[in-house]
């Protein structure tokens, strides 16, 4: 009974949501066509819609969104190979972390947009550029999430674990690793997103394909849908890799309730 609830529930919420996306969209709609705001200035949804048959039919938005997924993948994934390791290190080590505080604490506040001139000029026009920006970006918040995760660990539990005769590897394995990887895992999706942000910046400066570029591209040609349909797929795009973020968390945690 409680579960038959609870599954009416959820699909009341879905409804709710659904209604109210369909209402924003007719609402958006009618103010276009009633001539109430300029195409120029903001196009109807129909209109973004006829854009994305448009560029699907000439295969340019499979390109682009392709383009900007495995940009942010690849900076991502380099950025948490890196940051989950050595946060984990400094989050257990007061030395370590003297040693590397005052470097994350100059990293901390650069925005991706200021590594975009030093990075051309080290790589040049290149996919390794984007790489980059995504990379520098993405790595110090995700560093900052797994130190704060590390560090969230009760010390009760590491010294009973001592205590049981456990080493230092073992009570890495056994209870720091289980303890903050829930954390770090949600931590890891913020910085998805983030990295989001961080390629359509270097998109927007220097680019030949992507969503970054599709938005860049439709300002200079006044194609506001086109400007727009970009900022939908970013969207879209966004809400597809946390979806399957979402699965890989529970997979990796199957664990926890």
């Amino acid at each position: 009974m409680a579960e038959k609830k609870a599954w009416l529930q959820g699909s009341a919420l879905v409804t709710l949501s659904a209604v109210s996306l369909v209402t924003f969209l007719l609402v958006w709609e009618g103010i276009c066509r009633a001539g109430v705001v300029d195409a120029v200035f903001l196009p109807a949804p129909s209109q973004v819609l006829g854009r994305a048959l448009r560029m699907w039919d000439q295969d340019i938005l499979v390109i682009n969104i392709l383009a900007s997924a495995r940009r942010v993948m690849v900076g991502f994934l380099a950025a948490v190979a890196v940051a989950i390791p050595l946060g984990i290190m400094l989050g257990t080590s007061k030395l370590a972390r003297a040693v590397f505080d005052p470097i994350l604490s100059f990293l901390r506040p650069l925005p991706s947009m200021s590594w975009i001139p030093l990075t051309l000029l080290w790589f040049g026009i290149t996919e390794t550029q984007k790489y980059s920006i995504v990379f520098m970006g993405a790595v110090t918040p995700a560093l900052l999430y797994v130190i704060e995760a590390t560090q969230g660990i009760d010390p009760i539990l590491i010294r009973a674990a001592r205590n049981l005769g456990a080493n230092r590897w073992q009570v890495m394995r056994e209870v720091i690793l289980p303890g903050c990887m829930p954390q770090i895992l949600s931590g890891m999706k913020v910085i998805l997103g983030l990295s989001w942000t961080c390629v359509i910046s270097a998109e927007l400066v220097a680019a030949k394909e992507g969503l970054g570029f599709m938005i860049m591209n439709g300002k200079e040609f006044f194609q506001t849908d086109t400007v727009v349909l970009g900022m939908v797929l970013i969207s879209f795009t966004v809400l597809v890799t946390d979806i399957v973020f979402r699965l890989i968390q529970r997979s990796v945690l199957s664990w926890q309730k």
